[in-house]
């Protein structure tokens, strides 16, 4: 083809047509866009220990050109074309990531994007998390929008006077398409080498052994960059889905099997609480972002929690418990409970692998004549929960359309009205029953209406936080409630009642914690303030009442419960502890971070164990790191038999050995 000048717009039209010549003009400009968005959502993760060096910047350059380097293939119309639409999408997945580590702390995988259903019901939560200088973000897609519109409006002035003349085909065609084709390849190969020597390097020194525990996604995007995190994620998801099923040998089995039998022993000790509530009914509560710090508080002369402190005159009151949550926040609370297993690094195992074979509660209890029933007012295909609790064994799921809305609050139905109802359908359940409910009105972001916020938060007014604090108030007046109804159906004195918190609330601000609490805070406060939980257990002769201050995980509510009715659990694979036997408690964290009664390890971002910090609970400062390294091999490795119990389907193996 060719173009004939007819007026000033043909001129800037074939002058725009001279510019796509340019590719190598513009293929680095690509570069150094996507560069500059790279650095500047490293700058605003914030992540300690983590942050660019220049061999990272290699790499950063390096994966660019292996996800563009097809681009050249293109006659030059479609390149440019194609270069614009893979910076949008670049520039999509980079700021998803950000928002979504925003309130997990982590990156979206493809685990994650299997639960894109749930993103629309995240609502305010998602805009709570969208800063308005993230538009730094989209600048280049602004100025690219003003460009396309003046363009098109030069081109429809100059429609009448431009014409196209078909000529016969160039003999020199074939030889750009050759030529296209090598610097396309020429781009793979430098691409390849800028990624994976340094990445080679990292992996044969300071990340040594990374790849294969793959234990924190922090660790591996400090090592593989954003885009080379994304690559390892899909390779990573395709050899653990479309690849042949994974076969562990026989020793690796067989320690796997060892480790079970050690966490059995030490939670087998036979004594005067096991079995003294034999066929009691059993209502766990699970609370949203329900979190320890402000337990026992007042805010202006009032109590926040004022209920759950009345309960806790008369129950067993565990203030160091954490809760040991990864991707799937609220459900891992739910699994690790059930399950005494670890949450997933990435992902959710209820979304994953619902299938695969687990010692759960609600299935022990049935067996043992128990009715299990599980409810939450919210959508059932919400965290998969219709096809997962059907494996773990429930009678029945009532979630959101077995309930009256009749107190439309939050995400979904109100707290209140959500216990009082649940309590009512257990009216017609055979008892001894197990009832597991999930509360919701105190989710993140915390919009609790006006009419229903009665405590003065003060200087806290009109911020999250604040917010926080009122919703929080709500649902413990929600407790307190149910608490009267249970005593009023006569289930009081024949049930065990367990609530816990499900995770954190998503709040990092150290400040917001220090008005709070009135002092300076150190990086130990703060790792025990977003990880712990309360957990209350009240006992039906209300026996056994008072503060237990050893450590404690959502891991240990399972095995703990069977203590007490009698249950052993000597068949099951579970790596809880008993709370009710005497036994030194090793709580491992989703993260990598462990505690004991002696010491807490909070490990470094880039899973370096030198870098983390061990600290004295006595002294509660640092300590000699090395002091943490018996513990840290040991989560190390209860993390890891955990995960391949869960990815490999290692239950039904070890069940047949």
């Amino acid at each position: 083809m060719y173009f004939q000048k007819e007026s000033t717009a043909g001129y800037i039209r074939r002058s725009y047509s001279n510019l796509l010549q340019f590719r190598y003009i513009i293929y680095p400009l690509f570069i150094a866009l996507m560069l500059y968005k790279l650095t500047l959502i490293d700058n605003r993760l914030h992540i300690l220990y983590v942050e660019l060096s220049f061999l990272d910047y290699i790499i950063a350059i390096g994966s660019v050109m292996l996800v563009s380097f097809w681009t050249f293939w293109l006659p030059r119309r479609g390149y440019l074309v194609s270069l614009v639409l893979l910076n949008f999408l670049l520039t999509a997945i980079m700021y998803s990531d950000l928002v979504y580590y925003r309130y997990f702390e982590d990156f979206i995988t493809v685990p994650v994007l299997l639960q894109t259903g749930q993103v629309s019901s995240l609502g305010e939560s998602i805009q709570s998390l969208l800063h308005w200088n993230d538009l730094l973000f989209f600048i280049d897609w602004i100025l690219f929008i003003v460009y396309a519109i003046i363009r098109m409006t030069l081109l429809h002035k100059s429609k009448s006077t431009f014409h196209i003349h078909h000529t016969p085909l160039s003999p020199y065609r074939s030889v750009g398409v050759i030529r296209r084709f090598s610097t396309g390849i020429l781009i793979f190969a430098i691409g390849a080498v800028l990624t994976f020597a340094p990445i080679k390097y990292y992996s044969e020194t300071w990340a040594k052994g990374l790849f294969d525990s793959n234990w924190w996604n922090m660790s591996i995007y400090n090592v593989t960059g954003l885009i080379g995190f994304h690559g390892y994620d899909i390779y990573r998801y395709a050899q653990e889905h479309l690849g042949p099923e994974h076969q562990l040998p026989q020793d690796e089995l067989d320690s796997i099997a060892d480790l079970f039998a050690q966490k059995s022993a030490q939670r087998t000790e036979p004594n005067e609480l096991f079995g003294k509530y034999k066929n009691s009914n059993v209502i766990v509560i699970q609370v949203e972002a329900f979190m320890n710090f402000m337990i026992g508080k007042n805010i202006n002369g009032e109590e926040i929690t004022p209920n759950f402190n009345k309960l806790m005159k008369e129950s067993m009151y565990f203030s160091n418990n954490y809760h040991q949550t990864g991707q799937g926040r609220t459900s891992d609370a739910d699994f690790s409970s059930h399950s005494s297993l670890h949450a997933l690094p990435t992902g959710s195992a209820f979304i994953r692998y619902p299938d695969h074979k687990y010692d759960m509660l609600p299935t022990i209890l049935k067996n043992h004549g128990y009715s299990p029933n599980v409810f939450h007012a919210y959508d059932s295909s919400f965290w998969n929960r219709t096809i997962m609790y059907n494996y773990m064994g429930y009678d029945r799921f009532f979630s959101k359309k077995d309930y009256t809305i009749d107190e439309p609050l939050g995400w979904s139905l109100g707290d209140k009205s959500f216990l009082k109802q649940s309590l009512d359908e257990m009216k017609s359940i055979k008892q001894p029953f197990y009832s597991f409910l999930i509360t919701l009105t105190s989710h993140h972001p915390y919009t609790i209406p006006k009419s229903k916020q009665q405590l003065d938060v003060g200087e806290f007014s009109g911020n999250i936080f604040g917010n926080y604090l009122h919703a929080i108030h709500y649902a413990d007046d929600a407790l307190g409630q149910l608490a009267e109804q249970m005593k009023a159906q006569g289930l009081w004195d024949n049930t065990i009642l367990v609530v816990y918190g499900d995770h954190d609330n998503s709040i990092k601000d150290k400040p917001y914690y220090e008005q709070f609490l009135g002092k300076s805070l150190n990086e130990l406060d703060m790792e025990q303030i977003m990880n712990q939980v309360p957990l209350l257990i009240h006992l039906p002769d209300s026996s056994q009442a008072g503060e237990y201050s050893e450590a404690s995980g959502q891991l240990d509510m399972t095995p703990s419960l069977l203590h007490l009715l009698g249950i052993p659990t000597e068949s099951y694979h579970m790596l809880g502890n008993n709370l009710f036997v005497d036994n030194e408690r090793f709580v491992v964290l989703r993260s990598g971070a462990f505690t004991n009664s002696n010491v807490f390890y909070i490990p470094s971002p880039d899973g370096i164990f030198e870098n983390g910090s061990c600290y004295d609970l006595n002294t509660r400062e640092t300590t000699e790191v090395s002091g943490c390294r018996v513990g840290f091999d040991q989560a190390k490795l209860e993390l890891n038999v955990s995960d391949q119990v869960i990815q490999y389907d290692l239950l039904s193996k070890l069940n047949t050995n």
